[in-house]
């Protein structure tokens, strides 16, 4: 019998290791690599922030200020932009996937190289923006302003462009 309870008291505690292992997403402080996986930071400031590498998964960022914000690399798959003012941000080689950017202002933004696959741009504001490189199947430009943006192809997109690079 106290074999029996020896073997279970390391159960226990290498159970106890294993819960204190593993890391709590506190969707604050933010940092380059944090884990915001499903945060909700609607409505924050983060303007000019350096999440470089987080993760971001399925977090939302509803009227989130992140103008000049650095989000490189970062995989936001399926996370929520809506309206967020990220005039500025730095999104180069992010994973955007089925990720939703319904009217937000993403003026002078350098999406270069990301992936927007099956991403929503609903009425967003791209003038300016650089899409060199990125990966676009699937994703819906429906309303967007795409005035001077740079399309993934690298032409400069028409003055009047909206929906599509002219």
């Amino acid at each position: 019998m106290p074999r029996l309870k020896r073997a279970s008291r390391r159960s226990s505690l290498a159970f106890c290791f294993m819960i204190a292992a593993t890391p709590v997403v506190a969707c604050t402080q933010a940092a380059p690599g944090v884990n915001w996986a499903r945060c909700s930071l609607d409505g924050q400031s983060l303007a000019g922030v350096d999440l470089t590498s987080a993760r971001l998964r399925e977090a939302s960022f509803g009227r989130t200020d992140l103008a000049d914000a650095r989000l490189v690399s970062v995989d936001a798959f399926r996370a929520k932009f809506v309206r967020a003012q990220a005039t500025g941000v730095q999104l180069a080689e992010a994973r955007l996937q089925e990720t939703d950017f319904t009217r937000a202002t993403l003026v002078g933004a350098n999406l270069t190289g990301a992936d927007l696959r099956r991403a929503r741009m609903d009425y967003a504001d791209l003038r300016g923006a650089s899409l060199i490189g990125a990966r676009i199947d699937g994703a819906v430009f429906a309303h967007a302003i795409l005035d001077g943006a740079r399309w993934i192809d690298g032409r400069v997109c028409a003055e009047g462009s909206v929906g599509r690079c002219e």
